[in-house]
């Protein structure tokens, strides 16, 4: 497979600006690869495609308020920092994003907030954008990400053109998000409310929690032809004995296995034993799944429309199978579903 299998039109109102108004009534397509059929239905349908023991995986990371707006010294030019992952929490020391880049080189120093109550220095450059920031604030540790929340505010996709709203603090986030670590929603978990979740536990069906801390490298752009020479991004991945046990014994009993999302996806395929099990796992995964690719895990999969050439895509190809998942494409770009991280969602099984 090549990168130029993976581009596609995709008409720009088909982009999500908002999510549902209600999480389980976004549209759910159902993909049947034994079957080659291809159904319309609402997520809450979801139930339907599940019976006792089966399993979803749900990957429990939680965003935190990645995006601050600080002013440089001496110009007050306003700078977006887009913070990516702690480094060092005693010293303070976090890899960053910088907006515009050009602007910021070792030693300058960034003001946030109206008191300028904290105040970061550049360190060190790591990309054409990234920079290392070290903050400097006089308080504990707890108080300091107390100011890092209160700064902050909640990392929505760049390609929603309006301005964040406080409803995008609830509903850019699962409602079983539990571990804080991630700067974008694992969004297919996005179309659960607590209502389905809660029918889907009375029918019998059992939740294995992963987490996987999304980073921005998920959405990073291919940008080889050939797939195998593009390196994937690391993020941190958490998986438990108890969701392995949960897992194997799904596995076991023949049920059927849903990741819910490509990030659980990841987690799961990063971290398979030599029998074909699900393993614990501690560290960080750049695993990248693309075709052609053997599953061992999962049975089927719950995920959004995603982007032209993006990774995601290429997984949903691997799972689905090119053809129809091509095929499934051009019926979702005909319907008018909602594409990204606040659209519709797909169910393969």
């Amino acid at each position: 497979m090549k990168l130029s299998h993976f581009q596609f039109d995709l008409p720009k109102e088909l982009l999500a600006e908002y999510p549902a108004e209600n999480r389980d009534e976004s549209r759910l397509m159902v993909i049947d690869r034994k079957k080659q059929t291809i159904e319309h239905k609402m997520f809450k349908d979801v139930i339907d495609y599940f019976d006792d023991g089966d399993v979803l995986i749900l990957n429990n990371t939680k965003v935190f308020p990645a995006r601050l707006y600080g002013n440089k010294e001496k110009t007050g030019a306003r700078i977006e920092v887009f913070l990516l992952r702690e480094l060092n929490s005693e010293q303070r020391l976090w890899d960053v994003l910088v907006d515009p880049a050009r602007k910021i080189r070792i030693g300058n120093k960034l003001y946030f907030g109206d008191d300028d109550s904290l105040v970061a220095e550049v360190i060190d450059n790591t990309t054409s954008r990234g920079r290392t920031l070290r903050f400097l604030y006089d308080g504990s540790y707890e108080e300091f990400r107390n100011k890092l929340t209160e700064l902050g505010e909640t990392p929505i996709p760049k390609y929603i053109s309006r301005d964040v709203t406080p409803e995008d603090a609830e509903r850019y986030q699962t409602i079983y998000a539990k571990e804080e670590g991630a700067v974008a929603a694992p969004t297919a978990g996005l179309h659960f409310s607590k209502h389905l979740l809660k029918k889907l536990e009375i029918k019998g069906i059992k939740f294995a929690e992963v987490t996987l801390h999304v980073g921005l490298g998920t959405f990073n752009p291919v940008e080889v032809e050939d797939l195998s020479k593009h390196k994937m991004d690391s993020e941190e991945l958490k998986i438990t004995q108890e969701a392995c046990d949960i897992v194997n014994e799904a596995k076991a009993k023949k049920k059927r296995i849903c990741t819910v999302g490509t990030t659980s996806m990841r987690a799961v395929e990063s971290s398979v034993s030599s029998q074909n099990t699900l393993n614990p796992f501690d560290g960080w995964t750049n695993k990248f799944v693309f075709p052609p690719h053997e599953f061992t895990i999962p049975t089927c999969m719950i995920t959004n429309f995603h982007t032209p050439k993006s990774t995601l895509l290429m997984m949903v190809s691997a799972f689905c199978g090119h053809d129809l998942m091509k095929r499934a494409y051009a019926e979702a770009i005909k319907e008018g579903y909602k594409f990204y991280s606040y659209g519709d969602a797909m169910l393969i099984i």
